[in-house]
């Protein structure tokens, strides 16, 4: 029985990776639950998983799950704050570690877990986006086995050789980074600008929380992992191509320098990386239908228009310019994203909001988590300041 907790369980990826471990029961155990502030979701998941922990970021929405929680035979207790994350990732009783908080609040507590040792299965693509360097070290030194869950780095994993390794590239000649191209990849640019927070939200193919809808629609979600696949998978970014797949049925490819291209295939559903990842090296039931290739009938393909999406051009500036830019534009593009789902500045001010930041903060090489959070801040800071003269 591996006992398994969940950070941003009220997320989709926590919702979904619940879905998985409820068919497997006799496998997994729901050690603990953590939220920012869904008293009302985590309570609805306690009562049907009964986990040991259940912690809720906000102090004043712990206190409601706990009166919630009142009378129920249950045997949670109720955590709150930011530490009590780490606490439950690196609980000596937990085995698994489902990385899922979204955005930078997500670096501590998949550091804790990872300086524990666990299986990480890494849904939180900022924790690579802000420290890559720092977070593979903790890696490799702690002897934690860290599992990609976004479906694009899930299928990488799974077409690269078993023997693979920066020292032993087993042939690898490139990796082919697949993208729907979200909601607007047909509209005309000139209309982009007018595009509502609604609108922006609606992906075609998957189903996702607001932030993460956002940002495959400007793209910038695929420049966050194409940062986070030269990290996993100790690849320079000249050897990371971005390919349009609206149809979203391939998940990713590597390239071999026999020529060979080997691509991971499946239904656009977050279970099937998810049950993939929990199970590893095995395989598990994930509930997701299987693919009928004839009902699919055409895959097609196209390269990005960086004109179109100038948050991927951004995000591969970012990386190529290395040390803690990929931070700097994580932190940028969250205060961004978030103004523009507010309605303070429009669809095409995000990336305006990123360019400038990017622009106007120093560049430096990070050596502690410390650092990164200074710089981290710093951005937040002059994204503020940007999007306050964008709105005014």
């Amino acid at each position: 029985m591996q006992k398994v907790t969940i950070l941003g369980a009220s997320g989709s990826i926590g919702v979904s990776t619940l879905d998985v471990l409820a068919r497997h029961s006799s496998r997994f155990e729901v050690f603990a639950l953590t939220a920012h502030s869904s008293a009302e979701a985590l309570f609805q998941q306690c009562c049907q998983f009964n986990p040991r922990y259940a912690v809720l970021v906000d102090p004043d929405q712990a206190e409601r799950l706990q009166s919630m929680l009142h009378g129920q035979e249950l045997r949670t207790e109720v955590l709150s704050g930011a530490e009590s994350l780490a606490f439950v990732a690196a609980h000596p009783e937990v085995s698994v570690v489902m990385a899922a908080i979204v955005g930078a609040a997500g670096l501590k507590p998949t550091m804790a877990a990872v300086e524990a040792a666990k299986k990480v299965l890494l849904a939180n693509k900022e924790a690579l986006v802000m420290a890559g360097g720092l977070f593979m070290d903790a890696v490799a030194s702690s002897g934690a086995v860290l599992l990609p869950i976004d479906s694009e780095h899930n299928a990488i994993f799974q077409c690269l050789p078993p023997d693979y390794s920066a020292a032993s590239r087993g042939g690898v000649s490139k990796i082919l980074l697949s993208a729907s191209g979200g909601p607007f990849l047909q509209l005309p640019i000139s209309e982009l600008e007018k595009v509502t927070p609604e609108q922006a939200c609606k992906h075609p193919n998957w189903a996702m929380g607001r932030k993460i809808s956002v940002d495959s629609a400007t793209m910038m979600n695929k420049g966050l992992e194409l940062i986070e696949a030269c990290w996993l998978f100790s690849v320079p970014p000249t050897q990371v191509e971005v390919v349009i797949h609206p149809q979203s049925v391939i998940h990713s490819l590597v390239s071999y320098v026999d020529g060979s291209v080997l691509a991971q295939m499946g239904n656009p559903d977050m279970r099937t990386p998810i049950a993939h990842a929990l199970a590893w090296p095995e395989r598990i039931d994930s509930g997701v239908d299987p693919l009928d290739l004839v009902a699919t009938a055409r895959l097609d393909f196209s390269a990005p228009d960086l004109q179109r999406f100038p948050c991927l051009s951004l995000a591969m500036q970012a990386i190529k310019q290395g040390g803690n830019a990929p931070a700097i534009l994580n932190a940028a593009n969250e205060v961004a994203v978030d103004a523009f789902l507010s309605g303070a500045i429009g669809f095409t001010d995000i990336a305006c909001v990123v360019d400038s930041v990017l622009d106007n903060s120093p560049v430096a090489e990070p050596n502690s988590l410390q650092a990164i959070e200074s710089s981290d801040r710093e951005a937040r800071s002059m994204a503020h300041e940007v999007v306050g003269r964008l709105a005014g």
